[in-house]
């Protein structure tokens, strides 16, 4: 078998490898790009960057593969109600994409390298990224109760005297009631205290958060 073939089937299996090792990691969190996706980027994107080299032809063949990932990583990503989701997924696939443009490109020490920083990120930081969540969080609190004059004035009040910060998105009176939604940010203490006491408030007739 001719060197440089036997080079190309060793950078496909060491792409499968370093993709197959983040892909374990994101089938551990069942995220929607588990092991058979982040492998099957990180070898396509390396079997692309082979036949360009073959080709002469790296950087059209390369920017079409960071286009179609990126097309890839759009479809990953959702809005729910006041947040984002899929975003480090999408990230994710895209970063592998690039481990495995690095491996067919020959450049092993960047693929190495970037795994080793891509792994890090995904295994380490999300117990920093925790604990800066519960330090300040933003939550979407819905409140119906009995309309009277001022009534979510009290109940802004009510936040900033739990240690919250709230911001009115939007108020309705239907009737009797009157229906506000704010945005709050705060300790994820701050918020189980302010959940606590409006759960226990006989007035509140609906509460969401």
């Amino acid at each position: 078998m001719d060197s440089i073939v036997q080079e190309d089937i060793l950078k496909l299996l060491l792409a499968m490898v370093l993709g197959g090792l983040i892909g374990a990691e994101r089938e551990y969190r069942s995220k929607s790009a588990g092991l058979r996706t982040t492998i099957l980027i990180c070898v396509g994107s390396a079997l692309f960057t082979i036949v360009s080299r073959r080709f002469s032809d790296d950087d059209r063949i390369a920017a079409n593969i960071v286009n179609g990932i990126g097309f890839l990583g759009a479809g990953i990503i959702f809005r729910q109600e006041t947040s984002v989701k899929g975003l480090t997924t999408a990230a994710t696939i895209w970063a592998v994409a690039a481990i495995g443009m690095a491996v067919g490109g020959g450049f092993y020490d960047l693929a190495v390298g970037g795994f080793v920083i891509i792994g890090a990120t995904l295994l380490v930081l999300p117990a920093l990224a925790s604990r800066i969540a519960r330090a300040n969080q933003a939550r979407q609190f819905r409140i119906v109760t009995t309309f009277k004059h001022k009534t979510l004035l009290a109940y802004e009040t009510l936040f900033e005297e739990c240690g919250l910060h709230p911001r009115l998105q939007s108020q309705q009176r239907i009737g009797t009631e009157i229906i506000g939604i704010w945005r709050v940010t705060g300790s994820e203490k701050a918020h189980e205290r302010c959940i606590r006491h409006l759960l226990n408030d006989p007035e509140v007739k609906e509460f969401g958060f």
